[in-house]
C-alpha cells in the first residue's frame, strides 16, 4: 500500500473481504497453483550452476546451507578463489545469505551490468511492442542507477517485477541495524523516486539513517532497503491475503539471520510491509529488538502477545491516513486481523504528527520519522507518545547505544 494516498480504492479492499468464497474457489481451481509454473530464472540458473560448480578441485557447499557454514566456507578461501566465484556466478553469491556482504557488494554489481546488457538489447527487440521497449529503458536506466560507485547491493533479483535490496552505512561495525519494510508495488522500477523521494524504499532508508546519525552521532548504524520480496501489485486478491506475506517472511528472516554480526536489529514496517512483519515475528531471531510499524492494515493477529516475540511492537498511525477506514478483520483468509494502533492491541503506540497521510511516515522533520529514529539507536526514553500519559514508554530505560 506504499503508493496509495487516497481512498477510492478502499472499495476494492472491502469487496475483496466481501468475497472471500470466490477467493477459496480460485485457489482450489488452480490460480494459486499457476503461479508457480515457471521456468529457470537467472537466479536459479546461477544456483544450479554453483550446484554443479567446484573450486580447487572440491565441490561447492550447498547455498541453502546456514549462513555461519558459507560464511565459514567463504573465510576459508583465497581472495582469488573468492573473486573467481563472484565473476562465475555472480547473481548466486550476491544473493547468498553467508556470504561476506562486501563480496555480495561485488557480486550483485557485476549481475546488474549483466541485466542491463539484457535489457539493453530488449530496448531493440522487434519483437516487444513500443511500451514494452519503453519498459526495458526505464529497467536499463535503474540498473545503471544501482551500479553508481557509492552504492552497496546486498541483493539482487532481475526475474519478474525484480527485487533489490541496499545497505546505508557499514553492516559489519555497526552497534545497531535498522530494516525498512516497505507495502505494496515495491519492486525494481519503484525502489526508488526523483518525486516524493520518501514513498520509495531508498529514500526511506536515506530519510532513517540521516536521522538515526542525528539522534546520536556517536552510535555506528547501518540502514538495510529492504524490497527483496515479491511485494502485492496494487489493491487486489494479494495485498487482501497473507500469501505474499508468508514467502515475504521466509525471506525476512533468513536476510536477519545471516547479518554479520551481533548487534541489535530495528524493523520498520510500511503498510503491506507490517503484515509481512508480523507473520514473520514469531520466526525472527533474538537479536531483533524492535517491530515498528506504521499505516498498517493489520499483523494477522488481534494481540501483540500472539506474534510470540521478545521485540518490542510500536506502531502508529498518521490521522489522515486512509488505511484507518480499511476494515481491521479477517474473514477466510482475507483481511489481515486487528488493528495494531486500538488500545486492546498491546502495542506501544507512537506519535505521527506531520506525516500527512499514508505515504509519509518517513518524511524529514515528522515525529514518526524521529520516533523510528530513536528506535533505531535505542533512545527508548526519548520516544513520542501518541497519547500525552506516555504510556508507550512504560518499563523502558535506556538512551542511544554506546
Amino acid at each position: 500500500m506504499t503508493s496509495f494516498d487516497s481512498t477510492p480504492q478502499l472499495n476494492v479492499w472491502r469487496a475483496l473481504l466481501a468475497l472471500a468464497v470466490v477467493f477459496v474457489m480460485l485457489a482450489t481451481t488452480g490460480w494459486t497453483a499457476l503461479r508457480n509454473q515457471r521456468g529457470d530464472t537467472p537466479l536459479q540458473a546461477s544456483l544450479s550452476a554453483w550446484e554443479d560448480g567446484g573450486i580447487g578441485g572440491h565441490r561447492l557447499p550447498d547455498p541453502q546451507s546456514q549462513p555461519t557454514k558459507l560464511a565459514r566456507f567463504f573465510a576459508s578461501l583465497t581472495e582469488r578463489d573468492r573473486a573467481s566465484l563472484v565473476r562465475t556466478y555472480p547473481l548466486a553469491v550476491g544473493n547468498m545469505n553467508g556470504a561476506p556482504v562486501e563480496l555480495r557488494y561485488r557480486a550483485n554489481r557485476i549481475a546488474l551490468g549483466q541485466a542491463r546488457e539484457v535489457e539493453r538489447e530488449r530496448m531493440h527487440d522487434s519483437r516487444l511492442t513500443p511500451s514494452g521497449k519503453q519498459e526495458a529503458g526505464r529497467r536499463m536506466h535503474r540498473l545503471e542507477d544501482l551500479m553508481e560507485k557509492d552504492r552497496h547491493i546486498l541483493a539482487f533479483d532481475p526475474e519478474g517485477s525484480g527485487r533489490v535490496a541496499e545497505v546505508f552505512g557499514d553492516l559489519r561495525e555497526a552497534d545497531r541495524v535498522s530494516v525498512v519494510v516497505p507495502g505494496v508495488d515495491t519492486d525494481l522500477l519503484t525502489f526508488q523516486r526523483t518525486r516524493r523521494k520518501y514513498t520509495a524504499p531508498v529514500g526511506m532508508a536515506e530519510s532513517l539513517y540521516a536521522a538515526e546519525r542525528a539522534a546520536s552521532p556517536s552510535t555506528r548504524t547501518a540502514v538495510i532497503a529492504w524490497a527483496d520480496y515479491t511485494a502485492p501489485s496494487g489493491l487486489g486478491i494479494d495485498s487482501a491475503t497473507a500469501m505474499r506475506a508468508e514467502e515475504g517472511a521466509v525471506r525476512l528472516n533468513a536476510l536477519v539471520r545471516a547479518l554479520p554480526g551481533s548487534s541489535p536489529v530495528s524493523l520498520f514496517c510500511h503498510s503491506y510491509g507490517s503484515v509481512v512483519c508480523g507473520v514473520a515475528a514469531h520466526s525472527l531471531p533474538g537479536r531483533v529488538s524492535d517491530i515498528a510499524v506504521a499505516g498498517s492494515p493489520g499483523m494477522r493477529v488481534e494481540k501483540a502477545a500472539q506474534l510470540h516475540t521478545t521485540a518490542r511492537v510500536w506502531a502508529m498511525r498518521d490521522a489522515d491516513d486512509w488505511i484507518q477506514d480499511v476494515p481491521y478483520l479477517e474473514v477466510g483468509g482475507l483481511g489481515h486481523g486487528a488493528d495494531p494502533v486500538s488500545t486492546g492491541f498491546g502495542a506501544r503506540v507512537l506519535s505521527a504528527q506531520g506525516a500527512k497521510g499514508h505515504a509519509g511516515y518517513f518524511e524529514p522533520g515528522t515525529a514518526s520519522l524521529m520516533n523510528f529514529a530513536e528506535i533505531g539507536v535505542g533512545a527508548y526514553r526519548s520516544v513520542h507518545c501518541a497519547h500525552k500519559d506516555g504510556v508507550c514508554r512504560t518499563g523502558l530505560s535506556g538512551t542511544a547505544a554506546a
